[in-house]
C-alpha cells in the first residue's frame, strides 16, 4: 500500500541512520520499526504477573483502617485550631 505520512525530524533522523546502518532500504526500515514498536506495544507478555503481598498495618486497638481520612480530617483540623489560637494570642498581646 502506497500512502505518505509527515515524519518529525527526530524520527526521520532515527530512520535514515538506521538505513544508514543496516543498509536496509527506506521502506523496509520504517515497515519494520512500525511493527517492531506495534508489535511492543501488543498484549502477548510471557512474564509472570505481578503479585502484591499484603502486610498488616499494625493499627492501634479502636482505629478502623476504612476510615483512615476522617482521622486525617482530625488531626488536620485540631492543627488548624492550635495554629489559630496561637496567632490570636499573639495579636491579644500586640
Amino acid at each position: 500500500m502506497r500512502t505518505t505520512i509527515t515524519l518529525e525530524a527526530d524520527v526521520e533522523q532515527l530512520l535514515r541512520d538506521e538505513t544508514y546502518r543496516s543498509r536496509k532500504s527506506f521502506k523496509t526500515v520504517v515497515n519494520e520499526a512500525i511493527r517492531k514498536g506495534l508489535q511492543a506495544n501488543s498484549v502477548n507478555h510471557s512474564s509472570a504477573p505481578y503479585v502484591v503481598h499484603p502486610s498488616k498495618l499494625g493499627l492501634r486497638e479502636g482505629i478502623d483502617p476504612f476510615n483512615l481520612h476522617a482521622l486525617s480530617d482530625e488531626i488536620e483540623a485540631e492543627q488548624f485550631l492550635s495554629k489559630n489560637e496561637a496567632l490570636s494570642y499573639q495579636k491579644k498581646e500586640k
